[in-house]
């Protein structure tokens, strides 16, 4: 984890809400030259901190509510830094706790130079990377909408129906088989929900595929040039990494994708691992996603993953393979090149 080291003359930490804010800056020495509780509004903020804007750092934690404070700093010329709120609350700690004691906590931090850092995720791409991620929510509801159908036949005792209900023809008429009442009453209403679902996912993904190539069209077509990843996966590479040289090595990248184990050693002994949920949850499940898809009719491939499970075993294998096709993006997109089908199956 990246720690912020600059040096300024002011440090302001933000302990901020939904509707209010607690704003502490300190001086060089430690000193609290202003500890006020604020409105979230922008004017409140820049009137505050305005006597010390010459030599000025902003840091808050990275929480649903930076978007707006991160904007306003930019656009002042502000610069600001946004904490990694795990690294935060493995770092800093007291006996009480409050919001007045939370923001003196946070520009101590700052201060100090142990203010762990996040990604300040560019404005251009944001509203667009939210809107992905809300589609994964709505098709993991429809998940969830699919295996009650299948739960709801099972509690029956129906004769399990061999038609795929993801697709909606295929769903025409189910809810007739069940008994009339509340039981069919609640499959009509899944099946409505489906229906609503599938209208709505698929015109989102049509959103995001055009606003993906408006953005980028050649950084989101290299990406799809690798086998195994297709326009969902393209789409969640390119937004959750919009600017891959914000890592100086692929090590980085790979642990920031939750790619590798971190390890725990002390005193020469090796104690596990730690700290495997941090990094991007998307990128663990678009690499891992990759590598299965990857093997679908792809005898190259498959012979692959055979070494692979020869070398490491069944369950570690699928895991390395990810790993492989997270270095094989990292330099594609560093290099603008498109994959490299030879040098990714002779380099195994």
């Amino acid at each position: 984890m990246r720690l912020y080291s600059g040096s300024h003359q002011f440090s302001c930490g933000v302990d901020l809400h939904a509707r209010s804010m607690f704003v502490c800056i300190l001086d060089r020495a430690g000193e609290a030259v202003l500890h006020r509780n604020l409105p979230c509004r922008p004017e409140a903020f820049l009137a505050a901190v305005a006597p010390f804007r010459s030599d000025l750092v902003v840091g808050c934690e990275c929480l649903f509510a930076w978007y707006w404070l991160a904007d306003l700093c930019e656009a002042e010329q502000i610069r600001f830094v946004l904490g990694h709120a795990l690294g935060m609350r493995s770092v800093h700690g007291l006996k009480t706790k409050s919001d007045k004691v939370d923001s003196w906590k946070i520009a101590q931090l700052l201060r100090g130079g142990n203010f762990p850092l996040a990604y300040v995720y560019p404005r251009r791409f944001r509203a667009t990377r939210d809107l992905l991620r809300r589609r994964l929510h709505f098709v993991r509801f429809r998940s969830e909408l699919l295996t009650h159908l299948r739960m709801s036949e099972a509690q029956i005792n129906l004769e399990p129906s061999r038609k795929r209900f993801d697709h909606a023809p295929n769903r025409a008429g189910l809810a007739q088989r069940f008994p009339e009442g509340s039981s069919r009453s609640s499959i009509a209403a899944d099946c409505r929900l489906l229906d609503s679902l599938d209208a709505l996912v698929g015109d989102l993904e049509r959103e995001l595929v055009a606003a993906a190539k408006a953005d980028d069209l050649a950084a989101f077509y290299r990406l799809r040039s690798v086998p195994g990843i297709g326009e969902i996966l393209a789409l969640t590479l390119f937004y959750e990494v919009p600017d891959f040289d914000r890592f100086d090595t692929v090590q980085q990248f790979a642990s920031y994708a939750r790619l590798v184990a971190p390890r725990a050693e002390s005193a020469g002994k090796l104690g596990g691992s730690r700290g495997r949920k941090q990094g991007n949850v998307h990128l663990k499940w678009a690499f891992s996603e990759a590598a299965v898809l990857l093997l679908r009719n792809n005898p190259r491939a498959q012979r692959l993953h055979s070494r692979l499970v020869a070398r490491f075993g069944k369950a570690k294998a699928l895991s390395v393979l990810a790993h492989k096709l997270g270095r094989a993006v990292f330099h594609m997109q560093k290099r603008k090149q498109p994959f490299d089908a030879e040098r990714f199956y002779r380099e195994a």
